[in-house]
């Protein structure tokens, strides 16, 4: 007789003692945990429907299960005491449920205990403008923004809102006061909780998805009139951004988005996930765009756009960088593996160069 498996408790606690990120629980397969990138296979027995259906309507809200009946999806996030918060993604497989139960990574030592930058602080000081936050899925984009608007709260005295699907770290009021409103529960879309956000006295708002060309003008708009907004995107790099932000417009509103990104954004960060040469979980690759004079002036024509990178790799005064640097600084301190660093990075070839020229790789 097959042994019935551990608690939903039991298998959440074995997630965070494991240093895992993701928990999967997909019918007719075991338990199976993703670390350091990596996903392994319990030797549990195989999850049932009945397991998963159980699982489900132990945690999820009435919203949930209608989502899940209604759309065959749902995304919700909920905490356990003594284990924290996690996000969970529930969807219809073959007529069974399946659920991923995403590791929401508490903000602890602020932006140096996550490996970021000094520019990024200097990009977090609560002033109006757009701020972008990159990455590709589970490069740690949702940690970053919460250490950004943990940062204000503990330096500035502001309003800010939140605006999230679903939400995920939850902020006590410090210096700041903190209002957290989730799609579809307090608020119909991104699009009409920022429409909101600004006839509501809010100094910041963070924008968790930009999903759509409305969602997109609307941050623009409450960047453009004094509001500190930090938006996340999936795309990879800062180059992919802006041009995923324009192009997200009717060829003709272009030129003019164009115009309102160059002077409203204030930077753009960007990272990925390199595994550690210890083995000891993964380390954040980070590159950072500053918006300066001649950024500024790259944006507006879109012609010159494209050589905002040589801006980012010659703009180390300003705290920019670009991901090539940033994983030679990581292979430089020791932290990856240079068959990683080389793996990751845009360009093999200019990668070795550098590496020669700082005389960490023999010609």
């Amino acid at each position: 007789m097959q042994e019935p498996l551990p608690s939903l408790d039991e298998l959440l606690t074995k997630l965070t003692q494991v240093g895992g990120s993701d928990l999967h629980l997909k019918v007719g397969s075991p338990p199976a945990y993703r670390i350091s990138g990596v996903v392994h296979r319990s030797d549990l027995a195989p999850v049932s429907p009945d397991d998963t259906k159980r699982y489900f309507e132990e945690l999820a809200t009435e919203p949930a299960r209608a989502a899940l009946d209604r759309d065959g999806e749902s995304d919700f996030a909920f905490g356990r005491s003594g284990l924290g918060r996690f996000r969970v993604s529930a969807f219809k497989q073959r007529g069974s449920i399946t659920l991923v139960f995403r590791t929401v990574r508490t903000v602890e030592g602020g932006f140096e205990a996550l490996g970021l930058p000094v520019a990024v602080e200097r990009l977090a000081d609560g002033k109006s403008g757009l701020l972008l936050i990159t990455g590709p899925s589970g490069s740690g984009r949702t940690t970053t923004a919460a250490a950004v608007i943990d940062h204000v709260n503990a330096t500035q005295k502001m309003s800010i809102v939140t605006i999230e699907d679903p939400i995920e770290n939850l902020f006590p009021d410090n210096q700041s006061l903190i209002s957290q409103r989730e799609v579809g529960l307090d608020t119909d879309t991104f699009a009409t909780g920022l429409r909101a956000a600004m006839r509501n006295d809010v100094d910041v708002i963070f924008v968790g998805e930009l999903p759509d060309r409305e969602t997109m003008a609307m941050a623009l708009r409450a960047a453009e009139t004094g509001h500190f907004v930090v938006a996340i995107l999936p795309t990879f790099d800062s180059l992919e951004t802006i041009n995923r932000v324009i192009e997200s417009f009717e060829p003709y509103q272009r030129q003019q988005v164009r115009q309102v990104l160059s002077t409203t954004l204030k930077g753009i960060i960007s990272q990925q996930l390199l595994p550690r040469v210890d083995g000891a979980g993964r380390v954040a690759a980070v590159e950072v765009l500053v918006n300066t004079e001649r950024v500024t002036e790259k944006l507006k024509d879109e012609e010159k756009a494209a050589s905002i990178i040589e801006e980012i790799a010659e703009g180390e005064f300003f705290g920019m960088r670009t991901y090539d640097q940033a994983i030679l600084g990581l292979y430089a301190r020791g932290e990856v593996s240079f068959e990683d660093a080389v793996s990751y990075a845009s360009s093999t070839i200019e990668f070795k160069a550098a590496a020669q020229t700082r005389g960490l790789l023999s010609a």
